[in-house]
């Protein structure tokens, strides 16, 4: 089964001294070398904080358009794995390695995999 490992901290990477920032770097590309080889590995990228995001919305037809994401959070999305898991325990297991667990958390959330989805996105 496939989940989606959402990592939300607060501005973690923008706000590190550089040596910190490639060590923690460093970590995650260790991480990944060893959600690969396991073979879970399935998805990653990292995002641009949220300044840098733009809310869209369709009401009535018209589309508008907000400056970053609508939430008042410290914590914000940062990035994500997109993970290969046979169940949600393995799936947490392998969350609690991700390097930004440590400075914030990370959502685990299956991917829907039901036939109704994958009609709707062209998979069956």
């Amino acid at each position: 089964m496939k989940y989606l490992c959402l990592i939300c901290a607060e501005k973690v990477m923008e706000d590190m001294e550089p040596t910190a920032a490639d060590r923690h770097f460093e970590e995650y590309a260790e991480f990944t070398e060893a959600i690969r080889a396991s073979g879970h590995y399935l998805a990653c990228n990292r995002l641009l904080p949220a300044s840098a995001a733009v809310t869209v919305r369709v009401r009535d037809a018209k589309v508008t358009t907000t400056d970053g994401p609508f939430a008042e959070t410290k914590e914000q999305l940062g990035g994500y794995y997109l993970i290969e898991a046979t169940d949600f325990n393995e799936a947490i297991r392998i969350a609690a390695g991700i390097p930004g667990a440590r400075f914030g958390c990370v959502e685990v959330r299956p991917v829907a995999e039901d036939s109704q989805t994958l009609a709707a996105l062209g998979l069956r």
